[in-house]
Order: C-alpha cells, then sequence, then structure tokens
C-alpha cells in the first residue's frame, strides 16, 4: 500500500552488528523469531532439537515433525562408517598441543619429519593450465579479487582433467565437498556437446544458492546427494547401481580428513575391503606436461566388471591438513614403516598450519596489517596455534613455513602411496600460483598402465 510504513523488529543482532530487519505484526516490537525475549512473552520457546531457532509452544508438537534438525531416514546409499577407516589403540593417545611441549620434544619432532621426508622427492612441479570454458569468464572486467581467484582454480582444474583425458563423455563425475556445486556446473559448461554425463555432488551441509538445480538440459544428469562422505557406499547409488558407468573424482579444496574419505570411498570395495585387485583400466596414457594435450583417440575404457564401479581417475584440490585425523587417514601404512605413528602424524598435522597461517617476521608488517602472504580462502582459513617460546625463539618465520609445508608433503607421501597400492599412478602438482592461494597443490591419479 502506498505511503505504508512497515515496522521492523527491535531486536539488536549482536552478530550482524544491525537490527533485525523482519517485519512485526500490528503494535508488535518483535518479529516471530525474537518475540521470546519481549517481556512477559513466554509463548515462544527455543526448540529442543536446535537452539538456534524458536517455536510457538502450542505449535511445538507441530513443528517437531517438521523442524529442519529432526533425525531424517537415512538414504539406501548410508552405510555406517563404511569410509571411516580401522581404528587403533593409538587414537586413545592424548593430543597435546605445540605450545604445550618441551623444546626438546619439539625438535625431537622435526628430526624425525626430516629423517621421514629425506630422500623423497618433495620439489612440486608448477603446472598452470586452463579451459577455454571460463576464459569469458575470467575475461569480465566486473569480476571483483575473490571471484577471479575461484574462477583461475577452476578454470586450472578443468585444465588437468583434459590433460589426463578425464574430462569427456559416458561418464560419471563424482564431486566431492561440492559446496554449491560450482565445479561440477563448469563441467557441464565444457561437456554440453557429450553423451551421458552424469554429476553427482556430494555436500554433508546444507547449502544456499546452488547453481545444479539450474541445469535441466536433458543431456546432463545433475544428482546431489546430502551425506558425509564417510557413509557413502557409492555402489548403493541408485544412479550407479542400475547402470554400469565409469567415476572421475573431483574436489576443490577437499578439507583435511575428507579428502582420504573420498580416496577409500572411490576407490575401496563396498565394505571396506582392500582385498580385491585393482581396478584395470585400458589405453590410459601418462599424465601429459604442462600446456601440453592429450593424444587424440585415446581414450579409458573400463576393465573386467567388479561389484562397484570403475574409477578412471581423480583430481582433487588439497587444504587445511590440520584438520586430518589418523582413523581415517589413508597412510598409516606408509608412516608406520618410517617409525611414525599416531602421535606424530597428530603432531605433524598440527605443524602443517605453519605454512598457510600467515607467519611472518616480525616487524615486517604494521600492526592491523593484512601480511600479503596470508591465506585468504573464506571457506578453509587455516588457523594457527600458539607456538613454544622454545621453538619460536629458534626458527624463523621462513623456517617455520618450510617445515608446514614438509608436513603436508609427507601426509600426503601417505596418500600417493595408498593410491600405488590400489594400482593408480598418483602425481602431486602446483596447479596454480601461491598468489591465488597458499593451497595450490592438486592431487591427480590415472590407473597405472603397468
Amino acid at each position: 500500500m502506498a505511503g505504508c510504513v512497515l515496522e521492523r523488529c527491535s531486536f539488536f543482532v549482536q552478530k550482524k552488528n544491525r537490527f533485525c530487519k523482519m517485519i512485526v505484526g500490528k503494535e508488535k516490537r518483535f518479529c516471530g523469531e525474537h518475540a521470546v525475549v519481549e517481556e512477559g512473552n513466554s509463548r515462544r520457546i527455543v526448540c529442543p532439537l536446535d537452539p538456534k531457532h524458536t517455536v510457538n509452544a502450542d505449535d511445538l508438537e507441530k513443528h517437531l515433525k517438521k523442524c529442519n534438525a529432526r533425525e531424517k531416514p537415512k538414504p539406501v546409499y548410508y552405510t555406517e562408517n563404511i569410509n571411516a577407516g580401522s581404528s587403533d589403540e593409538d587414537e586413545s593417545i592424548q593430543q597435546v598441543c605445540l605450545s604445550e611441549r618441551s623444546g626438546a620434544d619439539l625438535h625431537s619432532l622435526l628430526a624425525k619429519l626430516e629423517a621421514a621426508a629425506s630422500g623423497s622427492a618433495w620439489e612440486l612441479q608448477d603446472s598452470f593450465l586452463s579451459h577455454p570454458v571460463l576464459q569469458d569468464e575470467l575475461a569480465d572486467p566486473k569480476k571483483g579479487d575473490s571471484a577471479l581467484k575461484h574462477l583461475k582454480q577452476q578454470s586450472s582444474i578443468l585444465g588437468h582433467l583434459e590433460a589426463l583425458q578425464l574430462l569427456a563423455g559416458r561418464r560419471c563425475f563424482v564431486e566431492f565437498g561440492a559446496g554449491r556445486g560450482k565445479l561440477s556446473h563448469w563441467i557441464h559448461g565444457a561437456l554440453k556437446n557429450c553423451e551421458e554425463v552424469h554429476l553427482l555432488l556430494v555436500e554433508r551441509s546444507t547449502t544456499r544458492f546452488k547453481v545444479d538445480g539450474k541445469h535441466q538440459d536433458p543431456g546432463v544428469q545433475f544428482e546431489r546427494l546430502h551425506i558425509d562422505i564417510q557413509h557413502l557406499d557409492l555402489s548403493k547409488v541408485p544412479l550407479l547401481s542400475q547402470k554400469t558407468i565409469p567415476l572421475v573424482g573431483i574436489g576443490k579444496h577437499l578439507c583435511g580428513a575428507a579428502t582420504d574419505l573420498a580416496l577409500r570411498c572411490l576407490l575401496e570395495t563396498p565394505g571396506g575391503s582392500t582385498a580385491e585387485p585393482p581396478h584395470k583400466l585400458l589405453k590410459i596414457s601418462p599424465p601429459t606436461p604442462q600446456g601440453s594435450s592429450a593424444a587424440p583417440g585415446s581414450s579409458a575404457v573400463p576393465g573386467p566388471d567388479r561389484s562397484g564401479p570403475s574409477v578412471l581417475g581423480l583430481v582433487v584440490a588439497l587444504c587445511c591438513h590440520h584438520r586430518c585425523e589418523w582413523r581415517h587417514y589413508v597412510g598409516k601404512e606408509f608412516f608406520l614403516q618410517r617409525g611414525l605413528g599416531a602421535a606424530e602424524f597428530s603432531a605433524f598435522c598440527r605443524m602443517s598450519s605453519w605454512a598457510t597461517c600467515g607467519l611472518r617476521r616480525a616487524n615486517q608488517a604494521h600492526p592491523g596489517q593484512r601480511p600479503t602472504n596470508e591465506r585468504d580462502d573464506d571457506d578453509h582459513e587455516a588457523v594457527g596455534e600458539p607456538q613454544s617460546e622454545n621453538l619460536t625463539s629458534s626458527l624463523s618465520a621462513a623456517e617455520r613455513e618450510r617445515v608446514g609445508r614438509l608436513c603436508k608433503r609427507l601426509i600426503d607421501g601417505g596418500r600417493i602411496d595408498f593410491l600405488q597400492k590400489k594400482g593408480f599412478d598418483g602425481r602431486l602438482i602446483h596447479y596454480i600460483s601461491n598468489q591465488v592461494t597458499l593451497e595450490n597443490v592438486l592431487l591427480t591419479a590415472v590407473p597405472s598402465r603397468s
């Protein structure tokens, strides 16, 4: 109605530093959600399933039946802890913060780290690729720095998929930790003219502004699985159980233990057994050098049938090694062979944050100024923890950053070892400049030709 002034809620939202914008009823000061704070109002109570919202006490029984926090029926592809890995007695070891360790203890850990990494090729090559499907977006002057940062990473990931001959039709791309599904969105754009392109988006969190709902093309099938990777049995997903179609695993910044869960989800047989021989694929070319294109006519052909879908390869951008967990880690044998166990793994995970938490020499930046090398991935912020004074005084910021990166590479080395035991050639490369993101390592794998 013209000239009508709508009254807003009088509740001040501390987190957002502003008043609630909801419209209130006639002669009311608060909206329905915040009416619980109004003096003398006992009708609104906190929801027993989720304390983040309130409900009218008279409607509680009805609300509990439809509340989004209620326990929902498990989907057919849910198998509890199928990808969690085996637990052992070492898990009960109490984790100790780095700041609580003595200087001698920390230097002993550094000696073990150097010994475990000695003789290994930890220098990663740069391979900054791109894909033409994102050229227009990258050239758009209206794009801000944050948008360009993600577009550059997505473009390089697609470039590596193409270089490995994985970007083609007649296969299913499984995006782990899909979020809004932007990576699958660009794969869809690159394969518009291909047949039988399936995109399976796996995400445990409720996500707003999903892009997969906008795609209605008959030739491309999007499906979103709202489930934790830890409990996902791919062989029971209706799409994959009804037809034989090979898989390609993808992911952009797959946090910590989620990478290990995804590797098991893709490469281990239903039930968690690893006794089955590696999944053989024919005519797989090795990864092509930077900037080169794949040989024409070569393609991946599934080998003998197995209890689950065959895997053509995977391309996953790694991050957040400080969030890894010993139980879920796929490289336990790799660590044990080097005389390392759960205690060292936990310490190295914590130390890995030194590579990306913005450590810098004292007085290099003004107070309150953001350092130029500080990580800026909004959803994957690496958190540095307080350091021991003994260690801080003996190690420079540059040395701590080197140690952090060495911890990351050792953890990733266990993943490469796992892939090799499964019959895959795994590689670690810098897929984007560290000026774009400090988490710039890509894990790729294709079946071994041997």
